[in-house]
């Protein structure tokens, strides 16, 4: 039986029941009260009758006849019980013989006879229905009290079953509710009634079957395992923003989220060239994904971002996902991860790093200077002649002095490069001219190795636009580090070539040249190849390669290990 039509006859049985118990109390109380009226309207009234005209009877007055006759007339017209006519037709031809008779006392002892008569009859009436409405009292008493009885033992019934039947199937419900939320998908509810708790039971049987079977599928523990990435990515301490091929953002950890300064709900599932048009970080983000379609693409330059009142610094890296389908020898672009690398800190300390080598370097500089002077003036025969011992110890220590000012000038050109301040004046210049520049400032170390160096300008007097001060400190070191790396007696070469938009300048040497593995490493700052013995500070082909670049040309080098090395800087020429 459905819950509802319990309900139903529950409330409806209690309903008729009190509809019985009012319909029985008041029909015996209607009974009641019609016994109580018989006696009233017609026993009550005649004896009210005959006690008024037993008292005219008394009164010798006129007006006590008519009295008399008004009362007889109302009583002759309330003959109710049996006898009661005879009596008082008696009391009608005793009255009208009365009015003509000149005895009247005995006629008088008549209707007083008659009178009484007449009150006996309705009061043993009175009697005789007292007993009837007593009757009928305790019969209304009875009936009461029985159906009032029935309807508080089917009420109770109902009071003590009905709320468990409904009750008992929600709890069982409602407990294999938590075992399912508990993850025990093997719970089931047994009902076999067909109400509606059997059928939530069955479909919720059914839930918990497709939730076992959910539970044990792959799917599942995709999920899981998404869940899983998706926590961890949250609580990444740096940015992390993933989208797919079509370029929308699929996911977004709270760091990306408040360094964009949107909400997530503005976020994620919302393609990022939409977003891009009015979010500036956005828009940085995703112009660079073109270049990682294929390989990781990392930003050189870290990003100033200003976020939460504060000004930071982060390193973008763009990782392209991609998939080989199965079955396809092909690999298919899914999408891009987006990492900020936070590295405030470390620009932070590489700029106070570099404020206090630009301090040390700019104070060290001053007393390098005193020193190779007064070496200058130990050198000059005028104050004393130096014997071989002093003067060995003057050229060491010129020596040293000489080494100590170039590292200390490749310092404070680093700080320069560092914080930014790169200072170019560019002119047009011919590249020969430098060169030469070049090669004169070299040519005591290149005697001292009785190295050759070579140069071809194959150009017509093309002139390129240079910082001539920073493009002839560049070619000075490239040649240099060429006869340092170049064995005794060989050759280092200088090639000037045109091309279509560019001139290049080549320092090719014949040294040891460079081991694959370090090529991409070899303009790195403090970068020195393992087990090379020259000295060196690692910091010129970095400095070399920021000044080239800051006056729009490049620098490469290509190089055999085992014989040589040749680095080319290409130039913008001048136009004419």
């Amino acid at each position: 039986m459905k819950i509802k039509t319990k309900l139903t006859l529950g409330v409806g049985l209690l309903f008729i029941l009190i509809v019985v118990l009012s319909l029985v109390g008041a029909r015996n109380i209607n009974a009641l009260k019609t016994d109580t009226e018989s006696i009233l309207d017609a026993n009550y009234n005649t004896l009210e009758y005959c006690r008024t005209m037993l008292i005219s009877l008394e009164d010798r007055s006129e007006v006590a006849l008519d009295i008399f006759e008004t009362n007889l007339r109302n009583q002759e017209k309330n003959i109710t019980e049996i006898g009661e006519r005879e009596a008082t037709n008696l009391i009608r031809v005793k009255f009208n013989a009365l009015k003509n008779s000149s005895e009247q006392d005995i006629i008088k002892s008549d209707i007083r006879a008659g009178i009484y008569v007449l009150m006996d009859l309705n009061m043993q009436a009175i009697a005789r229905k007292s007993q009837i409405a007593s009757t009928t009292a305790n019969e209304a008493i009875t009936w009461i009290a029985i159906t009032g009885t029935l309807c508080f033992v089917i009420a109770f019934t109902l009071l003590v079953n009905l709320p468990s039947h409904i009750a008992n199937p929600i709890r069982e419900i409602t407990d294999s509710i938590r075992n399912i939320a508990a993850q025990q998908y093997s719970q089931r509810v047994r009902f076999e009634s067909h109400s509606e708790f059997g059928q939530l039971a069955k479909s919720f049987n059914t839930m918990a079957e497709k939730l076992e079977e959910y539970n044990n599928s792959n799917l599942a523990k995709l999920m899981m395992e998404k869940r899983r990435i998706e926590t961890l990515i949250n609580n990444m301490n740096d940015p992390v923003i993933g989208l797919d091929e079509r370029m929308q953002i699929i996911f977004a950890n709270e760091q990306a989220i408040k360094i964009s300064g949107l909400k997530t709900a503005d976020v994620i599932g919302k393609p990022a060239k939409d977003l891009a048009v009015s979010n500036d970080l956005i828009r940085t983000l995703i112009q660079d994904l073109e270049l990682a379609q294929t390989d990781t693409y990392k930003r050189q330059v870290p990003m100033k971002i200003f976020a939460e009142n504060k000004e930071s610094y982060f390193e973008k890296e763009t990782i392209p996902i991609a998939i080989q389908p199965t079955g396809e020898a092909e690999s298919k672009l899914v999408g891009h991860v987006v990492f900020l690398r936070n590295v405030t800190s470390y620009k932070e300390l590489d700029s106070a790093k570099t404020n206090f080598i630009a301090t040390v370097s700019h104070e060290f500089k001053t007393p390098i200077s005193s020193i190779k002077m007064s070496l200058q003036l130990l050198e000059n025969e005028q104050i004393g002649t130096l014997n071989p011992e002093q003067k060995n110890l003057v050229d060491s220590i010129k020596d040293d002095t000489s080494r100590l000012l170039k590292i200390t000038s490749e310092l404070l050109n680093i700080t320069q490069v560092e914080s930014g301040n790169v200072q170019l004046t560019l002119f047009p210049e011919q590249p020969s001219e430098i060169v030469r520049y070049a090669i004169d400032a070299t040519k005591t170390q290149a005697e001292q190795k009785q190295i050759a160096v070579v140069f071809s300008d194959t150009t017509e007097n093309s002139k390129v636009l240079i910082d001539h001060e920073k493009t002839a400190w560049v070619l000075t070191n490239l040649v240099s580090n060429a006869i340092r790396y170049s064995h005794e007696n060989a050759q280092v070469t200088i090639r000037i070539f045109d091309s279509a938009t560019t001139l290049a300048i080549a320092v090719q040497d014949t040294g040891q040249g460079i081991a694959p593995q370090y090529i991409d490493k070899i303009f790195d700052r403090y970068f020195r190849v393992p087990g090379t013995e020259t000295e060196g500070t690692g910091l010129g082909l970095a400095i070399s390669k920021e000044f080239i670049e800051a006056q729009g040309g490049s620098i490469n080098v290509e190089s055999d290990y085992g014989s040589g090395s040749t680095f080319t800087i290409r130039l913008q020429k001048a136009s004419v």
